[in-house]
């Protein structure tokens, strides 16, 4: 601590603020991320397919 000089607090609380802010984007992605699978299942399950799936004409 005492490497960081007088301005270890700020230093800290900049660090911690990184770090929950990527915590926060990460959960965000993966949230979605299931969110979007779930979407797509349901559309399945309804008889809509996917584009990339199908032959070449």
């Amino acid at each position: 601590m005492s490497n960081l000089g007088p301005h270890a607090g700020f230093i800290l609380a900049s660090y911690a603020a990184v770090v929950l802010v990527l915590g926060g984007l990460i959960a965000t992605v993966v949230l979605d991320h299931r969110a979007q699978k779930r979407a797509l299942a349901a559309l399945e399950q309804r008889g809509a397919g996917r584009r990339s799936g199908q032959a070449a004409p």
